[in-house]
């Protein structure tokens, strides 16, 4: 099971398989809206060199067009099924950069060449592009299939048919946090992902979504919520999950399984 995984901050983590390199969730900005960095380097120039790079929902924090537009041409990138029409910046920028785009539900599996594949699963979360539009656009989680299997959550909270779903896997990068004080419906904190990490019992986990961008003038505003998530949840899931190995990487670390 020789993967490595880099983590770029936020959601944004390259896994390294069989030679193939999948990009989740790329978020390169040092601002998005309200939001600053506060934490980590931007990442660098090779962070979006990618096979094929995945988009588990709308939001903007996961879908951003400018990091979206720093992948090569012929960059394959798998999104919902309906981001093309829900978001015409997505279409516009596929069309200027030469972007193989793929749109998936769950249960859909997308090769990526030399024995790799992407699973789509489902995720529990609202996939909209806020703030516009009805709830049309499922989001989605991946699992990564070649010498490894690794699961990537994307954002979601925890629902009964995630275990069943996903399936067996060997690494799985679990969200502990958010960008705010606050969590609503469809997250998982540090507690929910060491449940979540206990679920699906894999052999290792890393913490994404912490700990990088917060909201401008709330430094001071709970930060235990923006520091602690990573290292909560490999304490929790040391009592819950004994089984899986816990790596926490900080921002632009690679680590590698086994």
């Amino acid at each position: 099971m020789p993967v490595e995984i880099t983590w770029w901050g936020h959601a944004a983590c390259t896994v390294e398989d069989s030679g193939v390199r999948v990009l989740t969730d790329p978020l390169f900005a040092p601002r998005l809206a309200h939001l600053r960095r506060r934490r980590g380097v931007l990442p660098p120039p090779d962070a979006a060199v990618a096979d094929v790079a995945v988009v588990s929902h709308l939001h903007a924090d996961h879908l951003h067009l400018p990091s979206l537009a720093r992948l090569a041409p012929g960059t394959r990138l798998v999104v919902p099924r309906g981001a093309l029409r829900a978001v015409p910046g997505l279409a516009r920028l596929a069309g200027v950069r030469g972007l193989a785009v793929t749109e998936a539900v769950p249960g859909d599996v997308v090769g990526v060449g030399r024995g790799v594949r992407v699973r789509a699963v489902s995720a529990w979360h609202d996939g909209r592009r806020m703030p516009w539009g009805p709830q049309r656009v499922r989001a989605l989680g991946f699992v990564v299939e070649g010498a490894g299997r690794t699961y990537f959550a994307g954002d979601t909270g925890l629902f009964a048919a995630m275990a069943a779903e996903v399936g067996p896997v060997d690494v799985a990068l679990l969200p502990v946090g958010g960008w705010g004080p606050h969590l609503g419906p469809g997250h998982l904190d540090a507690a929910g992902a060491a449940r979540a990490l206990a679920a699906l019992a894999p052999a290792a986990a890393v913490p994404v979504h912490y700990g990088t961008y917060w909201p401008i003038g709330m430094d001071a505003v709970r930060p235990h919520e923006f520091h602690a998530p990573g290292q909560e949840f490999a304490r929790l899931a040391a009592r819950l999950a004994p089984g899986s190995a816990v790596r926490v990487p900080g921002h632009g670390e690679r680590v590698r399984f086994p």
